[in-house]
């Protein structure tokens, strides 16, 4: 695999900037060259924010190119449909947490919240494929619930399309986590791995 291109998409404050990074530092661990990009919505916490990353031995741009991402991963589940109608390629996955957290536009009134068959049923349409965990009752089970961010890396980890060993995802998550979280981010990264593998 020559490059991986994939998008971590959620609301502000779920965590998908820190996930990001945390795929990233990995890739360098290993000797790849890594890029990371952020687009925001509303910039505030609950707004739109997708986290690029672009792992290989020749990248330089920071951002996907639409219809360039083999991987949306998705904390809210209507942040990573719309991140997978733009940025999704063909035969592309998107792994997504099942637990919605209603972004500003449907809080406002100005969007309706799709349903998780509606998601599935648009992303089969745009010739990708769905994987979808409970990632938040997986987070609260390892003992905090803002640690949604890191059972989708487990889960990301899990279906093995990252050129990224698990010992060094390991190793990011114990090195960047804020001090003090670094066993509960490791539990959080064991289930969302085993979450995938069940599947």
């Amino acid at each position: 695999m020559d490059e991986v291109n994939l998008i971590i998409a959620g609301v502000g404050g779920q965590g998908s900037v820190l996930a990001s990074h945390l795929v990233a530092m990995a890739a360098i661990e290993e000797g790849l060259r890594a890029r990371v990009g952020e687009t925001f919505g509303a910039a505030m916490r609950g707004g739109s924010v997708a986290s690029h990353v672009r792992i290989g031995k020749n990248v330089s741009a920071p951002l996907v190119p639409e219809g360039g991402a083999e991987i949306v991963i998705a904390l809210e589940p209507l942040e990573g449909l719309r991140n997978a109608v733009k940025y999704l390629a063909k035969g592309g996955l998107l792994l997504t947490n099942t637990r919605p957290l209603a972004p500003v536009d449907v809080n406002i009134g100005r969007a309706e919240y799709p349903s998780m068959q509606t998601i599935e049923e648009a992303v089969k349409k745009l010739g990708g494929k769905i994987i979808a965990i409970d990632a938040t009752s997986l987070a609260q089970q390892a003992g905090n619930v803002r640690t949604v961010n890191v059972v989708m890396l487990g889960a990301l980890a899990g279906i093995g399309k990252l050129p990224i060993s698990l010992e060094s995802l390991r190793c990011a998550i114990r090195e960047n986590v804020p001090k003090g979280t670094e066993e509960v981010n490791l539990r959080a990264f064991e289930l969302g791995l085993n979450a995938v593998r069940e599947k």
